[in-house]
């Protein structure tokens, strides 16, 4: 049986209605998905290690 998913904005989106936003879902406590609200079909998984150390590259400007 499948789910729907529980989509979170992203704190940093513009606070609208609008597809300006990343989202967030998570279907285990190891498992995420990751979504541009402008293009809902298309999904990433992963896990929080590799995200983890996207945002603090994206944070350290590398």
């Amino acid at each position: 049986m499948s789910h729907a998913l529980h989509w979170q904005k992203s704190t940093f989106s513009d606070g609208g209605e609008g597809n300006t936003c990343v989202e967030l879902a998570a279907t285990s406590p190891t498992t995420l998905h990751l979504r541009e609200s402008d293009t809902p079909d298309t999904q990433l998984t992963t896990s929080a290690t590799p995200l983890i150390h996207l945002i603090r590259g994206i944070k350290s400007r590398r």
